[in-house]
């Protein structure tokens, strides 16, 4: 019986401890996931932190020069003026007339050879003012010599220069001022000159002044009309603005002017 009792109790010994190291493999996955506790994904984020202000800085940088362009551009020479320039007359007969152009009331004429003055030009064509008293007139500047460049005698039309005034006459109203593509219609209300007042008869009683936009260009163009209306080209693609007005001419001066209303290209 004792024998017997002995055997029970070995064997439960030997079940005892082949229980036990099944206890000790459970506590090994707890360190297993203990090594991989450390490798986290925050730590990969510190790696693209630096990378967005790398672009920005370098981008800053770039547009500094381009600011810096107009400013080099932006300089150019100014014309010195001069008061007056010399120049010969070489045309047989060269007419000098109230206004810088061709249509312009008759003053007289100068003979090939005269020595006169310049002291002005109008801005957008070929005239240029004469120094003569008490009355100054225009020339044209293909049939002078001049003594110097053109370009020096100052700006005197329209500002610097006044047309004589009519004493019998007022100044017309422009009606409407229509463009259809590059070309502008100019009306305005008639004012009847008597046949009297012409000074011959060839003399166009409206002197229509513009400033019209051609090539890139502002031209300076007085036109004429023996209707209370007229059509002319004026481009778009220029800095200054175009404009223009218009005068009723008579053998005494003019009367106006009317300012035309400019429609935009």
């Amino acid at each position: 019986m004792m024998a017997k009792n002995n055997l029970i109790l070995f064997i439960s010994i030997l079940l005892l401890t082949a229980c036990a190291p099944a206890s000790n493999p459970t506590s090994q996955p707890v360190s297993v996931t203990g090594t991989f506790s450390p490798i986290s994904s925050p730590k990969e984020t510190p790696t693209f932190t630096p990378l967005p202000s790398i672009p920005t800085q370098r981008e800053t940088e770039t547009f500094t020069p381009t600011l810096r362009a107009p400013t080099e551009t932006g300089t150019p020479t100014p014309i010195p003026f001069v008061d007056s320039l010399k120049a010969t007359v070489t045309a047989d007969l060269l007419s000098c007339r109230y206004g810088p152009g061709p249509e312009y009331l008759y003053l007289f004429a100068f003979k090939k050879g005269a020595n006169i003055i310049l002291i002005g030009r109008a801005e957008g064509n070929n005239w240029l003012l004469v120094e003569n008293e008490p009355q100054r007139c225009w020339i044209h500047a293909n049939f002078v010599e001049i003594q110097g460049d053109r370009q020096m005698l100052k700006p005197m039309y329209p500002d610097g220069f006044k047309l004589i005034v009519s004493p019998y006459y007022g100044p017309t109203s422009v009606l409407s001022a229509e463009r259809k593509g590059d070309e502008i219609t100019v009306t305005w209300l008639d004012v009847r000159v008597s046949p009297g007042k012409y000074e011959d008869e060839d003399m166009f009683p409206y002197i229509i002044e513009v400033w019209r936009c051609e090539d890139g260009e502002i031209i300076f163009d007085p036109l004429v009309s023996r209707f209370p209306f007229i059509t002319f080209v004026d481009q778009a693609g220029c800095n200054t603005p175009s404009h223009g007005r218009v005068f009723v001419q008579e053998k005494h001066g003019y009367a106006g002017p009317a300012e035309i209303p400019w429609p935009s290209p």
